[in-house]
């Protein structure tokens, strides 16, 4: 019998499995590949101190971050690309490296760093699924995190100020979007009909920005427009977390684990 496979990882709201990118990356890829995961859902019980998630454990390793998570799956034969050819492998590569450079800082300063967005929508709900006194520390700790990432990438010169930095990265998000809206046009996934590693990233970066209800909606406005990609979300989320999201969205905070290998077992209803 296969080693269980647990993701520790944020958990939903909104109508998303995950309102995390990198835990809801990881989570999709499950789906696609057909990935047995029993998720630990983060609530006020959570050990952790860092907020490093998405992390997969298994009898003999732990491993975080998605692009190792999801080689560590393949590896285990759970592979959702087994069907590309060499250049659709070398496209998916070109186009994750594009969301990581361009749409990732966006999507960190519209969750973590955009104070209106930050205090009355990010701040409130991961501080209300983390145990006290990590409550009250580690959401600004992932605040200056973020804010660093940002500019560690994009405060060179010229960029010295935040607001010079902030309207480059929402330009480049927003190119980035319109790159990836062409690429997709009318297909359902990015290489025809079967979701891949690149299907597992888009959505996961696009979902949370599509679906969270911020304030200030700068990027998401953009996202609104590019009615695609909007599709594209709707599909995965009705063909692949349609059944499990009501568990995922109103957890019980009480309620740690949720085994993705069982969804027709949860009920839809909240």
């Amino acid at each position: 019998m296969a080693a269980p496979l647990e993701l520790s990882c944020w958990g939903g709201g909104w109508g998303l499995p995950s309102v995390h990118s990198e835990s809801l990356v990881v989570m999709a890829y499950a789906k696609f590949s057909g990935a047995p995961l029993k998720v630990n859902v983060i609530d006020k019980t959570w050990r952790g101190s860092r907020g490093d998630v998405p992390i997969l454990t298994t009898e003999d390793n732990i491993v975080s971050q998605p692009a190792k998570i999801l080689n560590f799956l393949r590896k285990q034969k759970y592979n959702a690309d087994y069907e590309l050819s060499a250049k659709q492998g070398a496209d998916t590569l070109a186009y994750i490296a594009l969301i990581e450079e361009k749409l990732l800082p966006a999507v960190l300063h519209t969750f973590w760093v955009e104070s209106d967005n930050y205090f009355s929508v990010t701040k409130p709900w991961f501080a209300s699924r983390i145990p006290f006194p990590l409550s009250l520390i580690l959401p600004g700790r992932i605040s200056k995190g973020a804010l660093n990432r940002i500019l560690l990438t994009r405060g060179e010169p010229p960029l010295y100020h935040l607001r010079e930095v902030e309207a480059q990265i929402y330009r480049d998000a927003k190119e980035c979007l319109n790159l990836l809206s062409n690429r997709l046009g009318t297909s359902q996934f990015f290489f025809g009909d079967t979701p891949s590693t690149l299907d597992a990233y888009v959505f996961g970066f696009l979902a949370p920005l599509y679906k969270v209800r911020f304030p200030k909606v700068q990027l998401q406005e953009h996202l609104k427009q590019l009615s695609n990609l909007c599709r594209f979300c709707d599909d995965i989320l009705n063909s692949y977390f349609r059944l499990s999201l009501g568990a995922f969205s109103c957890m019980n905070r009480n309620q740690q684990q949720i085994d993705l290998g069982e969804v027709h077992s949860h009920d839809s209803t909240t």
